[in-house]
């Protein structure tokens, strides 16, 4: 079969191949004896009508139709294979009622979209920020300081103390909506509440300021529009009524850091002791986080670089493939979409929004890695596609490479080790600065957040194994409830 591909414009090419006519006869030949066997033709035994016969019976185009279609169906993944086109949809053929006819070469020719080769404004090592690989006295002193704050105890003030922004009130709340009606996730007749924690807006923490033991309070609390505190979810700017009662006002006490200490508590022999398995664990969460830290920050770094639109096709398909993946992850752990929602503090419209900037955030960085493969002439030898599905845990992955080259799927395989290849090349080129462990700290906040609304990692398709079966579940988030309950131990 000999094939022409040319390149139009707005990211659609055009191929137009022609099957020799040998291989037409071949075929045709193969479809009437199909025929003679699959129908009963009166007078002849299975298999044995003639041509005229099947043509008179079934209808003179019957069999050039089945032979066309058959054609096409084979050759349009072989071409879209051994051409390394990337297609976006489905092809649209120039003359769909076309067909064999015997003794004749067949050609025909389709248009389809095409991922579109962007490319990068630098081709520079990517500069980013990371935590130090190795663990610093300062993170140990944090670990220590949150062992510290979990055996803390709450004593009580004296009568006269006041709420202040350090305090830790014991409160007992009434709340209600605008029409009146309890809220139960707010009612309580006695919760322990931190200052400042965050569970309900800046604006509660501002009426709860002053107060002291005995005193009580009512207050209209305007939550904001784009408000996430866990205890006000739902009432996004909204308005509700509270009562607030200090029932006593208390301050955590924390446990002296001594030897006997640690050894009655912690299960180690000295303080020196812990400091060593602290360090150990930090420093094995950090073999384990870093690099997929690293790898997200070289992507972001990398996407910026990307000159040229993303076709809204793309896109979609890949909005598409993210809300599949996380309500089956969702299905997969019981959960419904509405309690999601709630857990995360969003609307729905919010996590509508969210994904769709995930989606092109993650197709951004797939074109940029392509670019990336591209002008350093990568390469995906053979035995690298082999390999992935011998790692793909099929059963049988010979059978299932074959497969795919038949389906025309192989080069989603190629392309996705081209992108592992050039994400291992940025990786390794990447200007690495070290943050101080508190900058570190926001860094790795701020990229919780940023995932926060698909909980998804990289959903980049880097193998026969990714792109046919790879999930990675949801992070599970505290309930309103159980922050509560963890403030009030």
């Amino acid at each position: 079969m000999e094939t022409k591909v040319e390149s139009l414009e707005n990211n659609r090419v055009k191929v137009e191949a022609t099957v020799e006519a040998a291989d037409v006869d071949r075929r045709m030949a193969q479809t009437y004896k199909d025929f003679a066997h699959r129908y009963r033709f009166p007078g002849f035994r299975p298999g044995k009508a003639p041509r005229q016969v099947i043509d008179s019976t079934v209808g003179a185009d019957a069999v050039r139709a089945t032979v066309t279609e058959a054609l096409l169906n084979e050759a349009y993944p072989t071409i879209i294979d051994e051409n390394d086109i990337y297609t976006i949809g489905n092809p649209t053929f120039d003359n769909p009622d076309a067909m064999v006819e015997s003794g004749k070469p067949f050609t025909f020719s389709f248009t389809v979209d095409v991922v579109p080769q962007l490319e990068l404004s630098s081709y520079d090592a990517v500069e980013i920020e990371l935590p130090p690989e190795e663990t610093t006295d300062e993170e140990i002193e944090l670990e220590l300081q949150g062992f510290l704050e979990h055996y803390g105890q709450y004593q009580d003030e004296e009568d006269t103390a006041e709420v202040t922004e350090d305090s830790y009130p014991e409160l007992a709340l009434k709340a209600t909506n605008a029409a009146g009606e309890m809220i139960a996730t707010i009612d309580t007749e006695g919760r322990i509440y931190h200052m400042g924690s965050g569970l309900f807006p800046a604006a509660f923490d501002k009426e709860i300021l002053g107060m002291k033991k005995g005193d009580t309070k009512k207050f209209t609390l305007d939550v904001p529009e784009d408000d996430a505190s866990p205890m006000t979810v739902g009432y996004a700017g909204a308005s509700i009524d509270i009562e607030a009662t200090c029932t006593v006002v208390k301050k955590r006490v924390l446990p002296e850091l001594t030897d006997e200490w640690v050894e009655e508590t912690m299960g180690f022999e000295s303080v020196a002791d812990l400091r060593e398995g602290i360090a150990s664990s930090v420093k094995s969460q950090k073999d384990m986080l870093i690099p997929r830290m690293k790898e997200g920050a070289c992507l972001i770094e990398l996407a910026k670089r990307l000159e040229g639109d993303v076709p809204a096709s793309m896109t979609e398909d890949e909005e598409t493939h993210l809300l599949q993946d996380f309500f089956t992850q969702l299905q997969q752990q019981g959960m419904s979409f509405d309690t999601y929602l709630q857990q995360q503090g969003l609307t729905s419209d919010g996590f509508k929004e969210d994904v769709k900037k995930q989606a092109l955030d993650n197709v951004k960085q797939e074109l940029a890695l392509d670019a990336w493969a591209r002008h350093f002439n990568m390469e995906a030898s053979a035995e690298e596609i082999t390999h992935e599905f011998e790692v793909a845990g099929v059963e049988d992955p010979g059978q299932a490479e074959k497969e795919w080259r038949d389906e025309g799927r192989i080069h989603l395989v190629r392309q996705g080790v081209l992108r592992a290849k050039a994400m291992r090349d940025v990786m390794d080129k990447a200007q690495v600065t070290e943050l101080a462990v508190g900058d570190a700290k926001k860094e790795e906040s701020a990229e919780e957040a940023e995932k926060k609304p698909a909980k998804k990692a990289s959903t980049r398709k880097t193998s026969a194994k990714k792109t046919a079966a790879a999930k990675k579940d949801p992070a599970e988030e505290p309930k309103a409830d159980e922050a509560s309950e963890n403030e009030s131990e």
